[in-house]
Formats: structure tokens, C-alpha cells, sequence
């Protein structure tokens, strides 16, 4: 079972707790923007095995949203963090970086 502990509100929540939001990190594209920036937002997506940034919402609890590190592989979670940060704090790319050498966060091909 996936644990998760929310930053705003310091709980320890299993999934059933939790709703998930997709991918982390993303431009998000909407009214105005391009048809093939929309498209890419919607439905291009790596779903690469491995290290994956995920939004979640405790919604079961303080209700907050929050993103999320884990390997999707070993479901290994490498922390949480508040949803508005635009990048994952760095503590959290150094366990990453330790689990996974010679990972790094702009070959993950984060948002620009």
C-alpha cells in the first residue's frame, strides 16, 4: 500500500485517503494556446518507468494538494512536498540521486 505524508498537515495517509492528480510539473496548456500544445498537455505523456513527480490531494483529511517523488517500479517514495513548488526541494533529488546514480532532474525533462 502507498504512504504518503501530506507536508500541509504532517499525516501519514495511505492511499485511500489520498486522490491522485497525474503527472507533476507539467505546462499546463489551455484557452489560447496552440492545438498542438493542447494535445501534448493531454495526451503525451512518457509514463516512463521509474522516478515519477505526481500531484495528490489529501482528500480525506486537510483536503490540500501536494506533489509527490516515487519509483513507480518499487513504489519507493522519496518525499513530499507542496504543490506550489515549481521544482522538487533539493533534499529530495539528493534520495533520488542516491537510489538512482547518475539520475538528474533536468534530464528528467522537467517544465521549463
Amino acid at each position: 500500500m502507498l504512504i504518503l505524508t501530506c507536508p500541509c498537515c504532517g499525516i501519514a495517509a495511505d492511499e485511500t485517503e489520498l486522490s491522485p492528480g497525474g503527472e507533476a510539473h507539467l505546462t499546463r496548456h489551455g484557452p489560447g494556446s496552440g492545438d498542438t500544445d493542447f494535445e501534448d498537455y493531454l495526451f503525451n505523456r512518457e509514463n516512463a518507468r521509474g522516478v515519477h513527480f505526481e500531484r495528490w490531494r489529501h482528500a480525506h483529511g486537510c483536503g490540500k494538494w501536494f506533489l509527490a517523488a516515487r519509483d513507480t517500479v518499487t513504489m519507493q517514495v522519496f518525499g513530499t512536498y507542496p504543490a506550489q513548488t515549481t521544482e522538487p526541494p533539493q533534499e529530495i533529488r539528493d534520495r533520488i540521486t542516491k537510489a538512482r546514480p547518475g539520475w538528474r532532474w533536468r534530464d528528467f525533462g522537467a517544465a521549463e
